[in-house]
């Protein structure tokens, strides 16, 4: 265990599975306090038994229930926004319900999530906010991913806007855009097509690496982004895809 984030208090959605999980067990390893929290609870409760981490089930796209959490911790001072949502599909076969709930997931989440812990993280003069976006997005493009790129390139201009409307303030604002990472949600996406073998040997074949991406590397950017080795960094989206969008 390393003391790279002692003393800051973290706050992490999407935080039981994948992405989310791995950025919650590399701030416990490095110091940190951590807030985790998910839709679904019995996923923080294996995930994290036994650590020091406070959890908390949380719907992000409740906004009451969003503005109740950063009051109750108001002690914040690092938010990572990891919560999201895969849509599959071109325009053609997008719905309006699928994009609308990858705009309300994907955007108005990390909006609300946002807004409701910036607020302290300014009265202090200090604050992390990390987006997880995608290299799908204002980056490149992936064949079927309309609603999910759209939301994500949405990501990154969120971004660069809260970074720069409150530099001055003490805050940093910075994106991880990830290409193919091993996680559940990818299992659950191959296994849809049919054929999960075949489609992951599809997923490893556009790698210029030959491999997909692992959680903990991507939690490894997230405790850069929250120490204080990037202080000078803000408004930056931070590409990790192993050479995918090359």
């Amino acid at each position: 265990m390393s003391t790279r984030l002692a003393g800051r208090t973290a706050f992490v959605t999407g935080a039981g599975q994948g992405i989310g999980l791995a950025i919650g067990r590399a701030f416990l390893d490095a110091g940190a306090t951590l807030v985790a929290t998910d839709v679904v609870a019995d996923r923080l409760a294996e995930a994290y038994a036994g650590t020091a981490a406070t959890t908390l089930r949380l719907d992000v796209t409740d906004e009451a229930a969003v503005n109740e959490a950063a009051a109750a911790h108001p002690e914040v001072d690092v938010l990572v926004n990891c919560a999201g949502w895969v849509a599959n599909g071109t325009i053609l076969e997008t719905s309006t319900a699928d994009l609308e709930r990858s705009w309300q997931l994907n955007v108005l989440a990390m909006a609300s999530t946002i807004r409701a812990f910036l607020p302290a993280m300014r009265a202090r003069r200090q604050g992390s906010i990390i987006n997880i976006a995608s290299v799908v997005s204002s980056i490149m493009a992936a064949p079927s991913r309309c609603a999910y790129g759209t939301t994500k390139a949405a990501v990154i201009g969120l971004t660069m806007s809260v970074a720069r409307d409150f530099i001055a303030d003490g805050i940093r604002c910075n994106a991880i855009s990830p290409g193919t990472v091993d996680s559940p949600s990818l299992a659950d996406r191959l296994a849809a097509t049919g054929d999960a073998a075949a489609a992951r040997a599809a997923f490893i074949a556009r790698q210029p690496m030959g491999r997909i991406g692992t959680p903990e590397e991507i939690a490894a950017v997230a405790v850069l982004l929250a120490s204080d080795e990037a202080t000078f960094m803000s408004g930056s989206t931070i590409v990790i895809d192993g050479g995918m969008s090359l």
